[in-house]
């Protein structure tokens, strides 16, 4: 019993020397840190877009039959006009009613019964992206919605932004230590922060007679922050 309790003494003395020794660790090892941001621009090199039907009825069951011809068709004149490969899928249904409430109070009254049904397109070929809306509103879409540009692969572009806010970071704490008469020693540690990418709005005006709907892509950033941390000596 008394070796135990000797022994729980002997952990507890090293575990109380192990806490009060690391601020004497830390403040043998010295450092500065500083912070980098950089923005890397890219064009876009695909499209994302959403087109879909809404069709309103008294019955559900008339709103969904109408909804489906009209999806059909829809569907039908993009294969068509993208090609058998086309990366077309369905990305929503819905069916609901449209319900209005008396002002006098009661029950509520169904009106009539709206169906959606919306397609997601993905395509590399930019230039056509106008013709696409074109085609599907001339097939019965009445919902264009969702369009956005991406890039297929952000790696290379978001290593490259990494690189260059880690070249800025590096660059600020060797300043730093420089202005204060130290010498760098090593790299203690670099903390990647929160990527951001800004996805440009896309821009669409009217159309003219006979000529697509213009879609300008604009460009992508993508965003990178890196904190170095570097121990310095006198």
């Amino acid at each position: 019993m008394r070796d135990e309790t000797l022994r729980a003494a002997w952990l507890a003395l090293l575990g109380a020397l192990f806490v009060c020794a690391q601020p004497v660790e830390r403040m043998a090892h010295p450092y500065v840190r500083a912070t980098g941001d950089a923005t890397v621009t890219a064009q876009p090199d695909r499209a994302r877009l959403s087109i879909g039907v809404v069709t309103q009825a008294a019955r559900a069951e008339d709103a969904a039959s109408q909804n489906a011809a009209k999806s059909e068709a829809l569907l039908a004149a993009l294969r068509h006009s993208l090609g058998a490969g086309a990366n077309i899928r369905t990305s929503g249904y819905a069916l609901s009613p449209n319900v209005t409430y008396p002002r006098e109070g009661g029950q509520p009254v169904v009106k009539s019964y709206t169906a959606s049904n919306t397609v997601e397109i993905t395509t590399d070929d930019l230039a056509n992206v106008g013709k696409v809306i074109d085609v599907g509103t001339a097939a019965g879409a009445n919902n264009v919605r969702g369009l956005e540009f991406l890039l297929k692969d952000e790696g290379p572009v978001r290593a490259r932004a990494l690189a260059e806010a880690a070249r800025k970071a590096r660059a600020s704490a060797d300043a730093i230590a420089a202005a204060l008469g130290l010498k760098v020693v090593r790299v203690l540690s670099a903390e990647e922060g929160e990527p951001q990418v800004i996805r440009p709005m896309p821009m669409m005006a009217m159309a003219g007679p006979a000529q697509p709907t213009p879609v300008e892509a604009g460009n992508i950033q993508v965003q990178a922050t890196v904190t170095v941390t570097l121990e310095v000596a006198p």
